[in-house]
């Protein structure tokens, strides 16, 4: 038109850019008709390769963004099969220590069940011993307070009856069976 204007070819079906070239009919009106051309001013087209640019630099980074994803990501998932792996080992090392400290465990409570039903056992002998003795030494002790009582009175007796002794002979007899019995228990424990 007026200006002077340079006419540029851009193809966006891929990445190149070609300036003033011919087409092989060399007819200008038929190397610009296609879809993708257009003709563009040289501002256009320089805003443009800078997107394209910008486009492709961004293209390149995502690319090394995502290898460097999957270089991590590689190097991940073996880290972490080990790390189970371990996680796994681990957990069965506690497991069988768990069992061990059961069966530990176990074998003491039967030990104490064994040890309390033994000890229950001599508790038992032992009361029966000990209410056995107490029983011994409640009876002698009733027949000392018995003859100590007996004693009393017969000696009452003789001093309230000093011409009447036979008042006393119940008392008297009492006595005598007392001090039979007593002697009989004596030789029965000696034997």
């Amino acid at each position: 038109t007026g200006g002077i204007m340079s006419t540029h070819r851009v193809t966006f079906e891929g990445v190149g850019l070609s300036e003033n070239e011919s087409s092989p009919s060399g007819s200008t009106s038929q190397r610009y008709s296609g879809a993708y051309d257009a003709l563009v001013s040289d501002e256009e087209l320089k805003r443009r390769v800078a997107e394209e640019l910008t486009l492709e630099q961004q293209a390149t980074e995502l690319e090394r963004e995502r290898a460097a994803a999957n270089g991590q990501l590689t190097r991940a998932i073996p880290r972490e099969r080990i790390s189970s792996q371990e996680e796994g080992a681990k957990a069965m090392h506690l497991a069988r220590q768990l069992e061990e400290k059961d069966r530990v465990l176990m074998k003491q409570v039967a030990f104490c069940k064994v040890e309390l039903a033994r000890l229950e056992e001599r508790s038992s002998e032992f009361y029966k011993v000990t209410t056995e003795q107490y029983q011994k030494v409640a009876e002698e002790v009733e027949s000392h307070l018995v003859y100590a009582d007996l004693q009393a009175k017969i000696l009452q007796c003789y001093y309230e009856n000093t011409h009447q002794t036979f008042k006393c002979s119940t008392l008297a007899s009492q006595h005598m069976h007392y001090v039979n019995h007593a002697k009989q228990s004596m030789l029965e424990k000696k034997v």
